[in-house]
């Protein structure tokens, strides 16, 4: 059972369930996908592998590689993609998306409209300020869908930073609000680490919400202050550079693969 197979189940097991639907999409979104092509790709184009099932066309994907490999029969071409730049590559192409079928409890065909409003979702970007805290306290009141859905894309950010900080933040000015605060950020991740917070929020079905979120060096000295107040995630260590998201297809969310 993966992390997909287990929202996808809950999903299941709660139809009316909105944040469970919310959650499976979450999942989706932030995970690392093997989608399934007619040849191998040229460059940054690639050609998707298409199947037509009751009038619609659909590209499939996995979330494992023997997945693909069993739904095959064989070895096949593929490109790795994160699902975010997945569905903002399908979007408004009229096509959706299996997903995982026949070799995996998530099993499941997503239509095009569904992976449209999906793209659509995941446009938003953050908004950048400069403003540092003045005070910090332990974060309250933020509801457990919001927590689990931070654990759970923070346990994707591999490498990224070294850990984040969670804490209930006051500015210069009186204004208030909880801080996601990541200490030691790979130079570059910033963009993606703030995108990942705010897919988080999104999809935790909060609304109205809103999270703030900062970078700091472990020798700045407002990260001893994080540390004492702050609720602590530990982002997983970054894979072997041969593994390094970047080297296939799709994985660099600001260069996404072209359809051809």
């Amino acid at each position: 059972m993966t992390p997909l197979d287990h929202a996808h189940a809950a999903m299941e097991a709660s139809p009316e369930d909105d944040a469970a639907r919310l959650r499976f999409y979450d999942r989706l979104a932030g995970s690392e996908l093997f989608l399934m092509l007619e040849a191998e790709p040229e460059g940054d184009r690639i050609r998707p592998a298409l199947f037509p099932v009751e009038g619609q066309t659909f590209a499939l994907v996995f979330d494992r590689e023997e997945r693909l490999t069993r739904f095959a029969e064989g070895a096949a071409p593929y490109a790795a993609l994160s699902g975010r730049a997945l569905a903002g590559m399908l979007a408004g192409q009229g096509i959706g998306l299996g997903v995982n079928l026949g070799v995996a409890p998530s099993s499941i065909l997503i239509e095009a409209g569904s992976v449209d409003w999906l793209a659509a979702t995941l446009e938003a970007a953050p908004e950048e300020v400069e403003e540092r805290p003045e005070q910090l306290a332990a974060p309250a009141g933020l509801p457990e869908g919001l927590l689990t859905a931070l654990d759970a894309r923070l346990a994707t950010a591999e490498g990224l930073a070294r850990m984040a900080y969670l804490v209930a933040a006051t500015y210069a000015g009186g204004r208030r609000g909880h801080l996601m605060a990541f200490v030691d950020p790979l130079p570059g991740a910033e963009p993606s680490l703030a995108r990942a917070i705010g897919d988080a929020l999104t999809f935790s079905g909060v609304e109205a919400g809103s999270l703030d979120v900062g970078f700091f060096r472990a020798s700045d000295p407002v990260a001893a202050r994080l540390a004492r107040v702050g609720l602590r995630f530990d982002l997983p260590e970054a894979p072997k550079a041969e593994q390094l998201p970047g080297a296939a297809p799709g994985m660099d969310p600001d260069a996404p693969p072209r359809l051809r």
